[in-house]
């Protein structure tokens, strides 16, 4: 019975958990913004599927570790390292592509609140706002790669 209590309370949580990302998503009005950005607006339901589909599969590899196993069977296909190149190519466009997200939610949301125009006006800063929040992008890439140059993420472990 307390497994079954455990199973429920875990489902809900996370169905929590995914619905207030998913409100966060639709309120800031990120994956239509890029859709229009990109001019794919027929696409932004296929965005938004994406988005999903990527959030359902990152639950299920974090809740069911065995599933992250694939990877050893696909080694008798590519012998020797190429495998491991491989794995850190794509674990680097796929890094790539999480920041560019995280930054672009971040950036949305705070534009969401006006909080840089309100700071703008407030400072009476009139020029080289793109210069500013490109500093600030470099500033977190910066700090990123310090983060873990130093093994920090490790000790998070």
């Amino acid at each position: 019975m307390q497994y079954v209590f455990l199973a429920v309370v875990g489902i809900c949580a996370g169905a929590l958990v995914a619905g207030g990302l998913f409100t966060v998503l639709l309120s800031v009005g990120l994956i239509p913004r890029f859709a229009g950005k990109t001019h794919t607006n027929r696409k932004v339901f296929l965005y938004e599927e994406m988005v999903i589909l990527g959030a359902v599969t990152g639950i299920i590899l974090s809740v069911f570790p065995g599933c992250q196993k694939w990877g050893e069977a696909a080694v008798i296909f590519f012998p020797g390292r190429t495998w491991e190149i491989c794995g850190m190519l794509l674990l680097a466009v796929y890094g790539i592509f999480a920041g560019i997200f995280v930054g672009s939610l971040a950036l949305a949301i705070a534009e969401m609140l006006d909080s840089i125009p309100i700071f703008t006006r407030r400072i009476g800063f009139r020029h080289g706002l793109g210069i500013v929040i490109l500093a600030m992008a470099l500033g977190k890439m910066c700090g990123s790669l310090y983060y873990f140059a130093h093994g920090w993420a490790q000790l998070v472990k």
